[in-house]
């Protein structure tokens, strides 16, 4: 398959008053190494031993957490006070031997000379150990992870426009890549340029079929390398 599936605009070439935003999970790596499914389980446990249920009911409480304020966390925070850094630290204990180096990913950031940033409803800590084992950390400017978001996940607004002034991104010079095809849909309303990354997780797939999705592609590499020959 093409790594470019469709196009709604002109892909542009990369200058360095450009910023890349990238999610992390499932957009850096490929979702086949299933590092949610960990992150699941430990998200499970934690409900189990914080609220002292057994595993059906933690599992309800968990799933129900997740849709009704974006993130099991929130949930957790605003129904139980619960403490977020104990959460993060235990719920990001994964194992990453899963996931193999990426260096024709590193190589195809390398060659894009403008600023590149993460973007991630997870923690740093978490954002960090990912980077360096893919070995892409020396690549991106910073992180911009749910605590510097006050814990309010994509696709909220919230957390956009703080990125955006935090490290002072101009967005109608950003493009957005990321999984989870609504959380691009704020971006688009906010003037970026947004790329859907594809996944094979069915909860990725809302929002697919939006207008506000730019561009979608099955091999991130292969597009980044596009970019780099896009039109002046």
């Amino acid at each position: 398959m093409p790594s470019i599936i469709s196009a709604t605009a002109v892909i542009p070439r990369i200058t360095p008053d450009n910023v890349l935003i990238f999610d992390l999970d499932n957009t850096l790596y490929p979702s086949a190494c299933d590092l949610f499914s960990q992150v699941s389980n430990l998200i499970g446990q934690y409900v189990r031993d914080t609220l002292r249920l057994p595993a059906d009911e933690a599992y309800v409480i968990q799933k129900s957490y997740f849709h009704r304020y974006g993130t099991t966390l929130r949930g957790l925070m605003t129904e139980h006070d619960i403490d977020p850094a104990d959460y993060l630290n235990k719920v990001h204990n994964i194992d990453l031997s899963v996931m193999d180096p990426a260096p024709e990913l590193a190589a195809a950031l390398d060659a894009l000379p403008c600023r590149k940033v993460i973007f991630t409803n997870a923690s740093r800590g978490h954002a960090e150990r990912v980077m360096d084992r893919l070995g892409i950390a020396s690549h991106f400017e910073t992180i911009f992870d749910i605590v510097d978001a006050d814990y309010i996940p994509k696709p909220e607004r919230q957390p956009y426009d703080r990125l955006l002034a935090r490290d002072a991104i101009d967005p109608t010079r950003a493009i957005y890549f990321e999984d989870m095809a609504k959380n691009l849909l704020p971006a688009k309303d906010m003037g970026m340029t947004t790329v859907w990354v594809h996944t094979d997780e069915e909860w990725a797939q809302v929002g697919r079929d939006d207008p506000r999705i730019d561009h979608e592609t099955n091999n991130l590499v292969h597009f980044l390398r596009e970019l780099g020959n896009g039109p002046a």
